[in-house]
Formats: structure tokens, sequence, C-alpha cells
């Protein structure tokens, strides 16, 4: 669990730093760069097509995790448009909340619970 905690904060630090440094040189233009991008049918909107599907998995499992609560509907959307700068914290939360257990971490504390039964 400390390697998978590590992880997390050093992928949290680089991408806050990288994200600082890219704001500071473009603004907060983000969007419009990101969608152009995917209109030029190129590698970079491949790319950002390819990274919205994980968006997409990401917040979906967020919601799923948190049985479709109105909480896990908001952290959902967060996960969405936050990405790792937002999971990454959020599995780094969690995995004090659980613990370290995997299975309460990946599934939820009712669904890890049910899975024991």
């Amino acid at each position: 669990m400390l390697v998978f905690r590590t992880i997390l904060v050093l992928i949290f630090a680089y991408l806050a730093a990288y994200t600082a440094i890219v704001i500071a040189n473009e603004g907060w233009n983000l969007f419009p760069i990101f969608f152009g991008d995917m209109g030029t049918m190129a590698w970079p909107g491949q790319f950002n097509t390819d990274f919205t599907g994980f968006l997409v998995l990401s917040a979906s499992w967020i919601a799923w995790r948190n049985e479709f609560s109105a909480t896990g509907l908001v952290l959902s959307v967060c996960g969405f448009f936050g990405g790792i700068m937002f999971l990454a914290p959020y599995l780094f939360i969690m995995s004090f909340r659980t613990n370290g257990d995997m299975a309460e971490l990946l599934m939820g504390v009712s669904r890890a619970k049910r899975l024991r039964e």
C-alpha cells in the first residue's frame, strides 16, 4: 500500500507542477485546444479522444463505487473534469479510509462486505 500511495503522490505532484507551467505559458484556454485537436483527425486528437474514454470510465467507476448516491454522482463529475488531479487524491484518501483494503477501495464498503459473506 505504501508503494501505491507513493505513486499516487508522485503522479499528483508531477502533474500539478506540469499543469502550473502550462497554465503560466498557455493560460486556462484548455477546451478549445482539446476539442480543436480532436477535430483535426490527427494524433493529438486521437490521444484526446482516447483520454476522454478513460475519463468516462473513471467517472463511471466513481459513481458505481459510491452506489450512484448523490455524493457519488458529484464525485464522478469531479473525476471526469479533474482527471488524475482528482482521482489520485481521491484514491489516496480512500486508501486510508478503507485501511488499505483493496476490495473496499475498489468496490466500496458494502460490496466488499457482501463479497466476504
